[in-house]
């Protein structure tokens, strides 16, 4: 048995879907299963036992016709039994349209109709999630069940490493407890403005009198130094411990106590490790697409949604859209106060557990 799952998106999506091959393994113990993904988000699946092989591609060349083209046909050569698309955008689509596989299952919007025959089991987004590990998982598992009979799938994912991982000792000689701070999203629109960032820094080193380490994308060093620069307590900051791969910020994630950040796909790497996490949500995303665990306690988080609802009451569609492109302003409503009285008394309850 032959299985495909496609999810060439960002380093969250991927790693979220990797619930499927979890899964599947259970259904079928000795399929074969890979992944194709975008290549810098692998990292999160190396070391998987339950995905056999990893194909990769660079997002900006899959945008080229010819190779997306030789993308298509090396699908449809491997004659696979089974395609899974939780991407399901027009790359995926034609790559399971093509794949010929028997079985191809893939997400449309609820009541819509695709106009060609991408998928055998076309699969409707849920509404709403109703199920603990949030709606972007239970999306998934939906899917497999809309495929295939589980009993009790498994909504966790997890990040699997290598004892040599393990040991990384790079932070053994910190002061406790070692932070991580995702001071940055993955794009500008999922970014808090920097003076808020840098009031909160300067609140977690007073009152952790730990050690503070930044994340960062490799081509946002000069913005993190931005926010560095801000800070008034840069002793706590060790900006020298740094990783600018995903495996090796997997490994150093591993060593850390707890991990306070912008919603991305660090927070996910996070919570797959087991580490506790406190979220800060840019206005426009749907936090209920991808709060996974959260339960208040280990798993804590912020919205401007929730705290300040009226914000959003009259927005039109196009008016959300907006939004996305240009955040900054709604931003600024989410100030230090706000995010403060969530996180103070997370920071309590976490440093209590630590000593």
């Amino acid at each position: 048995m032959k299985i495909l799952v496609i999810q060439n998106k960002r380093i969250g999506d991927v790693l979220i879907a990797s619930v499927l091959a979890n899964n599947l393994k259970i259904i079928f113990p000795q399929s074969h299963i890979s992944y194709f993904v975008y290549d810098y988000t692998a990292g999160v699946l190396e070391q998987n036992p339950n995905i056999d092989r990893l194909i990769l591609a660079n997002d900006k060349d899959l945008k080229k016709p010819l190779v997306l083209l030789k993308a298509i046909l090396q699908v449809r050569q491997e004659r696979y039994d089974i395609v899974l698309d939780p991407y399901s955008k027009f790359q995926s689509k034609m790559m399971c349209l093509f794949s010929k596989a028997p079985i191809r299952a893939g997400f449309k919007r609820a009541h819509k109709k695709l106009k060609l025959p991408f998928y055998t089991h076309p699969v409707d987004f849920l509404e709403k999630a109703t199920l603990f590990c949030g709606k972007a998982i239970e999306d998934r598992i939906n899917m497999l069940n809309s495929v295939f009979t589980i009993p009790n799938p498994d909504p966790r994912y997890n990040i699997f490493l290598t004892e040599e991982e393990q040991a990384y000792s790079k932070t053994s000689d910190l002061k406790k407890p070692v932070i991580m701070l995702g001071v940055l999203g993955s794009t500008p629109n999922k970014s808090l403005p920097y003076e808020y960032t840098a009031q909160l820094i300067d609140y977690i080193a007073e009152t952790t009198h730990g050690t503070l380490l930044f994340n960062y994308a490799p081509h946002q060093k000069h913005e993190a130094e931005k926010i560095y620069n801000l800070c008034s307590r840069k002793e706590q900051i060790d900006l020298d411990i740094y990783e600018d791969s995903i495996r090796g910020f997997i490994k150093l994630m591993n060593q850390c106590d707890l991990l306070i950040s912008n919603e991305g796909g660090s927070v996910h790497i996070a919570k797959a490790l087991g580490k506790p996490t406190f979220t800060i949500y840019s206005p426009y995303i749907n936090k209920g697409d991808w709060n996974s665990f959260e339960n208040g306690i280990t798993h804590e988080s912020v919205h401007l949604m929730e705290e300040r609802p009226n914000l959003f009451e009259n927005f039109t569609r196009e008016e959300r859209q907006n939004i996305e492109k240009n955040p900054e302003q709604l931003y600024l409503e989410l100030t230090p106060e706000i995010i403060l009285n969530r996180l103070k008394p997370y920071l309590e309850y976490q440093l209590k557990n630590l000593t």
